[in-house]
Formats: structure tokens, C-alpha cells, sequence
């Protein structure tokens, strides 16, 4: 099974299993294309093919229909439609890319149609105003970057900044973030933006670009299949820079495992969930309830893949909507109540993180905390950490 497949097979079945309950007591029922009194539609696109492959991990029966795109936006307009006008699904959960769900966008809102719990950290998806039906989920991409520009300036004030960054909106995000962090310095520190696209079959001379300017920075900002080369690549060559891995693909399942353990010693990420692997979260009730979870519906779910972790919570955000929906399952309502989480935790999230949205804000997780890899896991470090950014 595919590391999509794994996450998929995660989100469907915590969706149907944690929906369960999401009946209410309301004296009219309320539904819109899509849910009935026996059943609610809900879509998904995700790249179970294509150059980023390694992500795609109530009372009422959850019919859950996900779509390949195959990390092509020409094809997710084209499943996007599928799913509205053909399959009539309620909302369109957890679609994962920046660039598809920037393509499908302005149609799903022309639609009226959720566009929710969007699996890519663009600060785009925080703009209610503009598009009032697409949500995000993780935090956004600039607020992580302006995350790492602070470690820098305190880690290496008169450092030698190489970024590496994907030719889309998803790496254009993170660079600005990391730029406006770094504020009237970025032009000094930084010798190298290199963008790569996604049709490359290697990014190692991109590498050796970098280390040849002397850099002592690495800011990684690559989707897993390329972040595992640029990890083996510095080994390869023998540079020794602050490697900075963006959360996306800190994935030890996906990435750092086969990259090598021994070339990912030291390299700095965020997390804003525990880690599956980290020993203190042993006897946490929620990874007590991950874990149970797994060895109930997923047994062949990896632990080590935090792609499982990211679809088991983001399906109980979309479970929790469902709940305050109640028996008002209209498009509508289903907005409403994601604009209207109050102190929510998932599961899995870090000890003082909650979620809370409004009409104005619908940005979920605005924390995160630094984290270093050292031995076979991540260790994290410093104190909880927010930089967020608006629509």
C-alpha cells in the first residue's frame, strides 16, 4: 500500500467511525446535495500518483470518494467537477497541493461547494473574505518559514543562506515567509534561492551548487521525494550546513528513513503534532487512542509515516464540523461550524495548541514547535512558538 493509500485508508475510516455520533437534536432537518438521512457524500482529491505520491496517506453512513490527480491541477478541475456535479458530494475534504486546490479554487467557490481542510499550508486558504469556502488545515507555510528566519538569526546571525524551494505557490510561500523573518538582513545572508521543478528526476546538482557558494545554511523547502535526495546529497558531498527541513516532509516513514538515519543527524523542522515515535507521548490518552485506533481499523498503518498522524486528526477536525452540523447538513452550515471551532484539540496535537477559527479567521493551528533530529527521532526543543499570518 502506498504511502497515499495509507493516509486515505486513515481518513476515511476515522471520518466514519468518528462521525458516528454526529447526530443532534434539531426539530427540522436541514441537507443540501449530498447528505441524507442515511448517508453523507464526501470527496477527496489526492496525488496517488506523480511526483508527490508519498502523501497520499454521525449516525450516518460516510460515503467517502477519492479521486487521483496526480499532482496535476488540470486534472483536479477535472476530478473536482466529477465529484460536485457528477458524484454530488457535500464538500470536497482534505484535497492535498497547493497548486490543485489553487487551481479548483475559484470554481468550488463559484459552487458553493467546501472547499475544506485543504492539505497544504498556502496562506491563501486564510482568506474568508475572498473565498469564503476553502479552508486550510496545517499551519501556513510563511508563518513556518518566519519560524525558521528567528532560529537562524539566533543560530547564525552572519550565516550563508542556500534555499532550495519547489517552482510553485507552495515553495514561493515558504520563500516569502523565510524573507520577510529575515527582514533587512535576507539580502546579505541569503547567496542562493534555487528553485527546482517537480519534473526533475534529481536535485542533486542543485546541491552542489549550493555547497560551492560557500553556504552554511540549508533551507530545505522540498516535498518528500526531493527532500529525501537533498538529505542524501549533503552527505554524499560532505557539507555540513544548519540543514532546515520543512515540516511537510519530516516525515521519518516517508523520508528520513530512506534518506538515512545517519545522514538526517541534526537537521531542524517544526511540529505542531506529537510524534508517534517520541517515548513522552507513550502514555498520552490521545496516542493512546491513535494507537488503538490502528490496531483496530489500520493495523498495517506505519507509525513511523506522520502522514497517518496528519489524516487521523484531520479527519476528526471534519468529524467535530459534522458533530456541531447536527441534523443541518446544508453547504452552508457545514462552513458555519468549521468557522466556528472554539478550544478544539485533535488527538494528537502538542500540548498547548487548540484550535479556534471565526467568520474572519480560518486559519486552525497558528503554534508550532522547533524540533532537531538526532539518533532515530525527532527531539523537540525551545519554547511553543507562533508567527502567524493573515489572509
Amino acid at each position: 500500500m502506498s504511502f497515499v493509500a495509507r493516509r486515505m485508508a486513515a481518513l476515511s475510516t476515522v471520518i466514519i467511525i468518528l462521525a458516528a455520533g454526529a447526530g443532534g437534536a434539531f426539530a427540522q432537518k436541514k441537507y443540501d446535495t449530498g447528505a441524507t438521512d442515511t448517508e453523507i457524500k464526501i470527496g477527496n482529491i489526492m496525488p496517488y500518483s506523480g511526483p508527490a505520491s508519498a502523501y497520499g496517506t454521525n449516525g450516518r453512513k460516510i460515503n467517502f470518494i477519492s479521486y487521483d490527480d496526480g499532482y496535476s491541477p488540470p486534472k483536479a478541475v477535472e476530478q473536482a467537477r466529477k465529484l460536485v456535479e457528477g458524484d454530488e458530494v457535500l464538500l470536497i475534504f482534505a484535497p492535498l497541493g497547493t497548486a490543485s486546490n489553487s487551481a479548483i479554487q475559484k470554481y468550488m467557490n463559484a459552487k458553493k461547494v467546501p472547499q475544506l481542510f485543504v492539505q497544504s499550508g498556502a496562506t491563501k486558504w486564510n482568506d474568508p473574505l475572498n473565498f469564503p469556502w476553502t479552508m486550510g488545515w496545517q499551519p501556513s507555510y510563511q508563518s513556518e518559514g518566519r519560524i525558521y528566519a528567528k532560529h537562524i538569526l539566533k543560530e547564525k546571525p552572519g550565516g550563508r543562506i542556500a534555499i532550495l524551494y519547489q517552482n510553485d505557490d507552495y515553495g514561493k510561500d515558504y520563500l516569502k515567509g523565510l524573507k520577510d523573518g529575515l527582514g533587512d538582513k535576507a539580502a546579505s545572508m541569503i547567496v542562493a534561492e534555487d528553485a527546482y521543478e517537480i519534473a526533475e528526476p534529481t536535485i542533486d546538482t542543485h546541491i552542489v551548487k549550493m555547497k560551492s557558494l560557500n553556504a552554511d545554511v540549508f533551507v530545505d523547502i522540498a516535498t518528500p521525494k526531493f527532500a529525501a535526495q537533498a538529505i542524501k546529497k549533503v552527505a554524499e558531498i560532505g557539507w555540513k550546513p544548519l540543514h532546515i527541513l520543512n515540516s511537510i516532509s519530516a516525515s521519518i516513514g516517508a523520508v528520513i528513513q530512506p534518506a538515512g538515519f545517519e545522514n538526517a543527524q541534526g537537521i531542524v523542522s517544526v511540529a505542531y503534532l506529537m510524534d508517534p515515535l517520541d517515548p513522552q507521548w507513550r502514555a498520552a490518552p490521545g496516542m493512546k487512542a491513535f494507537d488503538e485506533f490502528l490496531a483496530k481499523y489500520f493495523p498495517e498503518g506505519n507509525r513511523a509515516d506522520s502522514l497517518v498522524v496528519t489524516g487521523y486528526n484531520a479527519a476528526q477536525t471534519l468529524a467535530q464540523v459534522l458533530k456541531q452540523c447536527g441534523d443541518d447538513l446544508t453547504r452552508e452550515n457545514v462552513m458555519k461550524q468549521a468557522a466556528n471551532l472554539k478550544d478544539f484539540r485533535t488527538a494528537n496535537l502538542l500540548p498547548g495548541i487548540t484550535m479556534n477559527t471565526s467568520p474572519i479567521d480560518f486559519a486552525l493551528i497558528k503554534q508550532m514547535q522547533l524540533r532537531r533530529f538526532k539518533d532515530e527521532r525527532w527531539e523537540l526543543f525551545g519554547p511553543m512558538l507562533s508567527a502567524e499570518v493573515g489572509g
